[in-house]
């Protein structure tokens, strides 16, 4: 009889107190993403008065940390694959800490651009590192509920860092906020030492020294059984990870998932950045704005959870199909949206929950489609491409903005993105080992 291998001890186990407290942590770990990434739409309004940045100018400072994601996405979430999830995810924290504490000492738009991309290539490897350690951490029988919750974490880190910066920019100083995310992040790092171990399916997969014994280890603390021995090693592959998931069987899927990540994004990124600016444009103040954008971020993590429960019913396909046709109706409504701020919250609440839903139903896909060995490589080419795509929605409404063209206009052209998106899901294919439907 051969032995089971650490997925299907993981896969048939029930989760233990340590493994909740390891997936709790790769939530906390994207709520710190979430308001590391939206820290420049708070501070937005306050940069643009102090430096007298115009909209198309200000649209490049928004994308900037969008260009660092997609290439940390792309080249640390192939470290993930190399290097192991543990290592990637505590020197992407390094990295982004490094980005937050400089961001504020910049004393031009060029300065400040060049920290946001720093910032923005740790969180993209994280992005990367987290989606695969979720998926290896979780059993079968909630894997499609645990990570569309650890997708909302992101949201919700938006969320109450946003409440917390509306009230300091109350104060008029926009570099509280990069403060606040650089306190944050260095936190987290002794958090994640302690809570988030090596993968037991990356550990199976490349057998470093001792792998037996930190499986078991990790095996031990999740109250799951242990080894014996190594189960047969993997079928070595002769491809390199990169190459492996740009040729047949996987090409497919990496082609359709990447570019419905890349048109949804973009449409997504377009909204949740310009939301301070444009309700400052509208009369009312900084504050105001950050304010209308938390409420966006509620109804994303709200969305992002309600997504998860309806998976499992459904499917994880269907559910984002559904939450891309909704995405795209109230991109177009809250470009319509009357000057009340009232009324502003709500409209970006639902419009968020739509969008952030479909955002989160591409995480889970993403990490469903590809095997454990080229995971965090084919995770972090669709987010990394998806997030190069996703700068150009701040920086194309910038430029349209700058040619006269009001906020209903600009937000009907960049929804498209979100409809184009259902095209390609419903041509894609999953592995049949996937429970996504």
């Amino acid at each position: 009889m051969m032995a089971k291998t650490p997925r299907e001890i993981i896969d048939e186990g029930k989760l233990g107190k340590w493994q909740i407290a390891a997936l709790a942590m790769t939530i906390l770990l994207n709520a710190l993403d979430g308001f590391d990434v939206m820290s420049i739409s708070f501070a937005a309004p306050g940069i643009a008065e102090e430096w007298a940045v115009p909209k198309d100018v200000l649209g490049w400072v928004l994308s900037m940390e969008l260009i660092g994601m997609a290439a940390g996405s792309i080249l640390l979430g192939g470290m993930a694959d190399r290097f192991g999830r543990r290592r990637t995810i505590i020197g992407c924290l390094v990295v982004m800490a490094t980005g937050m504490l400089l961001a504020p000492t910049s004393s031009d738009v060029t300065q400040l651009s060049l920290w946001r991309l720093l910032t923005g290539l740790g969180i993209g490897g994280m992005l990367a590192a987290l989606n695969a350690t979720v998926a290896e951490f979780a059993n079968a029988r909630y894997r499609n509920l645990v990570l569309p919750l650890m997708v909302i974490g992101y949201p919700l880190g938006a969320f109450f860092g946003g409440m917390v910066a509306s009230v300091w920019l109350a104060g008029g100083d926009w570099r509280v906020v990069f403060y606040l995310g650089a306190v944050l992040t260095i936190a987290c790092i002794p958090l994640a030492l302690w809570l988030v171990p090596e993968t037991p399916d990356w550990l199976n997969e490349k057998r470093p020294a001792r792998a037996l014994e930190r499986i078991n280890g990790v095996l031990q603390r999740f109250d799951l059984p242990q080894l014996n021995q190594l189960p047969d090693p993997p079928q070595k592959q002769p491809r390199a990870p990169f190459v492996e998931i740009l040729q047949p069987p996987l090409l497919a899927r990496t082609i359709l998932l990447t570019l419905a990540y890349l048109t949804h994004v973009t449409a997504y990124y377009y909204f949740v950045k310009w939301i301070p600016k444009l309700v400052v444009d509208m009369g009312f103040d900084a504050s105001a704005g950050g304010g209308v954008l938390t409420l966006a971020m509620l109804g994303g993590a709200v969305g992002g959870g309600l997504l998860g429960v309806v998976s499992l019913k459904i499917g994880i396909r269907k559910a984002t199909v559904i939450s891309l046709a909704g995405a795209f109706v109230m991109l177009n409504i809250f470009g319509r949206a009357p000057a009340d701020i009232a009324m502003l919250g709500w409209i970006a609440g639902i419009t968020a929950f739509f969008s952030n839903a479909a955002a989160v139903g591409f995480y889970a896909l993403l990490a469903m489609a590809f095997p454990p060995r080229v995971r965090a490589t084919g995770t972090g080419f669709g987010i990394g491409f998806g997030r190069a795509g996703a700068a150009m929605g701040p920086a194309l409404a910038g430029i349209l903005f700058a040619r006269g063209l009001n906020m209903g206009d600009v937000s009907t052209i960049i929804a498209i993105g979100s409809l184009l998106s259902i095209f390609a899901i419903l041509l894609l294919k999953m592995p049949k080992s996937a429970t996504s439907d």
